[in-house]
């Protein structure tokens, strides 16, 4: 008792370093939008794309070249192009970075395909590809142009029926069962299918997209049958049967709490009510710090609640998706609340990172930072005006 009381009078002042204090206000915001930009602007591949396989260390994860690569290609530099123009930023140089990567993904997110029957990590770029897509139609003026967009995202959503798990939903990997097939019989994971069904669902929304009934059935099933009662999620679907193991328990479900939560509230799940949202986003602030001993540790699932550094700035965009659907006053709220952790937690260089991933952590890290502060931005300068997307 005694070493514990003492661990714990050590540690106190180390904890305290951890609790965001970054001052936010419209200004503050302003610029370090502005600084994260700049520094996607200026890490843009000359292609048009963010991101690549160098950067590499002695521990990586599985990616089968050179199709794995083609998908976290195409998924950070869906983030970062989503990123870039959430932010408003009309500065010459911001606008050419966005036509750039425009013309990036009208050029390659049509060949995007899973690496081999191994991985599906192509989920992740066709769902981040979308979320781009959605953008670029939105402002687009001209009509054939727009239509192309809706073309392509079309195609991606077509794509991504044709890789759902034969237990429904999407998952990354497929190495375990020694089987293969047409269809991926992986690891369908809760968050992989929250992170495409929210994507989906803001594509029907923003552009008419059509979704197969059977598809969104099959997918919110799955995602069903991985919350727990506590609206905790297990992490894959084989973690139905160990749901109290450290990574399913509320703490290491804090991040795919909150896009499980808002799949399942966008396609009218009735049981995610505005209570469990709220408990969700106060236990994501409170226990934010559980997450942040993750960030930047080479290691997947190697610290607290066995949490990875990926959890991050993952959990802190679909907050903001989360949230979305409480009352307008209760966003402003938590707007503020999640604006203090991101600017405390900008890099020097502008950008936001939590894992190490070859060369594409900066720029997803920063795409996710970028959408979520122009999601506060609005409710922090007029809190009684709901964010839109």
């Amino acid at each position: 008792m005694r070493l514990a009381l003492i661990a714990v009078l050590i540690m106190s002042p180390l904890l305290a370093q951890e609790k965001p204090e970054a001052e936010v206000n419209p200004e503050t915001l302003a610029e370090s939008m502005r600084r994260g930009v700049d520094f996607l602007v200026a890490d843009q591949n000359p292609n048009g794309s963010w991101g690549g396989p160098t950067r590499t260390k002695r521990l990586n994860i599985y990616a089968p070249i050179p199709g794995a690569h083609h998908a976290f290609r195409a998924g950070a530099s869906g983030l970062a192009l989503a990123g870039l123009i959430d932010s408003g930023d009309t500065r010459p140089e911001t606008i050419a970075s966005i036509e750039k990567g425009a013309a990036w993904m009208k050029e390659n997110l049509p060949l995007l395909r899973r690496a081999d029957q191994t991985t599906t990590y192509n989920a992740w770029g066709h769902a981040y590809g979308l979320r781009a897509l959605t953008r670029l139609y939105k402002r687009e003026s001209d009509a054939t142009a727009k239509a192309g967009w809706k073309t392509l995202a079309e195609q991606q959503v077509e794509l991504l029926g044709r890789y759902e798990d034969i237990n429904g939903g999407w998952g990354y990997l497929d190495v375990f069962d020694g089987f293969t097939s047409k269809r991926p019989t992986g690891i369908t994971t809760s968050f992989t299918t929250a992170t495409v069904l929210l994507a989906m669902a803001e594509a029907r929304e923003v552009m008419g997209i059509e979704l197969s009934d059977k598809t969104v059935t099959s997918s919110l099933a799955s995602i069903e049958r991985q919350r727990t009662p506590d609206f905790s999620y297990v992490y894959s679907h084989d973690h139905r049967m160990h749901p109290r193991v450290p990574i399913n328990r509320p703490a290491g479900s804090l991040a795919r709490s909150q896009a499980c939560n808002a799949a399942l509230k966008s396609f009218g799940e009735e049981k995610v009510t505005t209570e469990v949202i709220e408990t969700w986003a106060d236990r994501f602030i409170e226990r934010e710090g559980f997450l942040s001993i993750g960030r930047k540790r080479p290691v997947p699932h190697e610290t607290h609640f066995q949490i990875s550094g990926y959890f991050y700035y993952y959990g802190i965009y679909y907050f903001t998706e989360s949230v979305r659907f409480l009352p307008e006053a209760r966003q402003a709220v938590h707007a503020r609340k999640l604006a203090e952790v991101i600017l405390f937690r900008q890099e020097k260089d502008g950008s936001w990172w939590d894992y190490p991933l070859y060369d594409y952590h900066q720029p997803y890290g920063t795409g996710y930072s970028l959408m979520a502060l122009a999601w506060c931005k609005p409710l922090i300068a007029n809190p009684g005006e709901p964010s839109d997307r």
